[in-house]
């Protein structure tokens, strides 16, 4: 793609004051009409302009205009930038698959299940979708209501994760922090927690009474037969 001359009159105001160019190839470079280089000239034309050194904004060497001041039927080259920044293209209506357009009333319900913070503007962008078809499906008017399945937007290809991400972060901005009671319940502190009560304290625990625990294992002796009743049997 051709490189596009930045402010071409205050390109042209530059070379008339600082070069021995002709009108012509001015008028080429910059292009602009021979007769509006020569007003220019005159002091008739771009009063009040600042010429702009095309040198500094990297758009011409000072060999290509010592050529071309040498060579009146020469004409000016436009210097390659050593950076290219890439054409921004108008972003339009999200283009949808045919394939596709039918889970669009699942995905929508999806965002505004999981998403509540997104506006309308956000969902249209998402997934390609009217205004109107996201308040039915808000309003639970939409014609197929009663049979929509709530699918995220980026297992049915409808949108990438980066986008829905951008999207949601945009419209989280500004927005009050959740309440506790929003959050629901949350774990206790320890210092609320060490002091519990288990069903158990050491200083009520009683003490073992040895003389009862040895008279139980003799009276268990006592109850046991001895050989010579074995013997009976």
């Amino acid at each position: 793609m051709a490189q596009t001359l930045l402010m071409p009159k205050a390109t042209a105001v530059w070379l008339v004051d600082n070069t021995a160019l002709s009108f012509d190839q001015i008028a080429q470079f910059c292009k602009l009409h021979p007769l509006e280089v020569k007003a220019i000239a005159d002091g008739e034309a771009a009063q009040g302009i600042k010429g702009l050194d095309p040198i500094a904004t990297g758009q011409l060497s000072r060999d290509e205009i010592a050529r071309a001041e040498k060579d009146v039927n020469y004409k000016l080259k436009i210097s390659e930038p050593k950076v290219r920044v890439p054409d921004s293209k108008r972003r339009g209506p999200r283009y949808t698959p045919v394939s596709k357009r039918q889970d669009r009333p699942n995905a929508i319900l999806w965002l505004v299940r999981n998403h509540p913070e997104l506006k309308d503007a956000q969902i249209s962008r998402l997934v390609g979708t009217t205004k109107s078809t996201i308040e039915q499906i808000r309003d639970r008017t939409h014609w197929n209501s009663a049979n929509l399945t709530p699918m995220d937007p980026v297992t049915l290809g409808l949108c990438s994760q980066i986008d829905l991400d951008l999207e949601v972060e945009k419209a989280s901005k500004g927005r009050p922090l959740p309440t506790a009671a929003e959050l629901g319940a949350t774990l206790q502190s320890a210092s609320d927690t060490e002091n519990l009560g288990f069903g158990y304290d050491r200083e009520e625990e009683k003490e073992i009474d040895a003389n009862a625990v040895f008279a139980k294992l003799q009276s268990l002796k006592s109850d046991r037969p001895t050989d010579d009743e074995d013997d009976q049997y």
